[in-house]
């Protein structure tokens, strides 16, 4: 049986990322629980920030049909969402922008349209990027996608961790990697038979 495919990425673009750090945690979780869950990072492609102008005239830009070509080839985003000012960032927005448009003789939303995400959040606040949550979770099931209700939101983040990258909290990382193997077990096909 051929297991599930996870994309997973983290809205945010800095190197010490929060999310990227709860990100992997998460992941944890869903090949533990069976899922190839394959990692990228937004800010290796190339996305200016989109324009129908742009679009219109040049097409879509290389990076955004490389980003693209990496979720049509998968059946789930596993998703660390920073918030920012209350709501998911501005990266994040963007690539999803770009990603929704169509390639010509595409449907439209091809690489989201009836696949699943699994959202998670990490921030030094005392809600832990929860506000954005329920935002980018509206806009995924605007592009039909199916967004599981299992979330989690780390709060005081910057504090979360021990110096090997683990958290401190056992609880949290096992909440964590609940959300990840959620993911996976639901996007696993049923038994045969």
């Amino acid at each position: 049986m051929t297991p599930p495919r996870i994309l997973a990425f983290s809205g945010s673009l800095r190197a010490e990322s929060l999310n990227q750090r709860i990100l992997l945690i998460a992941a944890e979780g869903a090949s533990t629980a069976g899922a190839a869950v394959e990692f990228i990072k937004l800010k290796d492609f190339d996305l200016p920030l989109y324009d129908g102008d742009h679009e219109a005239s040049s097409g879509l830009p290389a990076g955004a049909i490389a980003l693209k070509e990496r979720m049509m080839a998968v059946q789930g985003f596993l998703i660390a969402s920073p918030e920012h000012n209350s709501s998911y960032s501005a990266a994040l927005k963007n690539a999803i922008d770009w990603a929704s448009r169509p390639l010509p003789g595409e449907p439209s939303f091809a690489c989201f349209k009836n696949k699943a995400a699994a959202l998670v959040s990490a921030s030094p606040g005392a809600l832990g990027g929860l506000r954005g949550l329920p935002q980018l979770a509206t806009l995924l099931r605007n592009l039909q996608m199916i967004v599981l209700p299992n979330q989690r939101a780390i709060s005081a983040a910057h504090e979360a961790f021990l110096e090997d990258g683990s958290m401190k909290d056992r609880a949290a990382a096992e909440g964590l990697r609940a959300v990840g193997a959620d993911l996976a077990k639901f996007l696993a096909p049923a038994p045969a038979g």
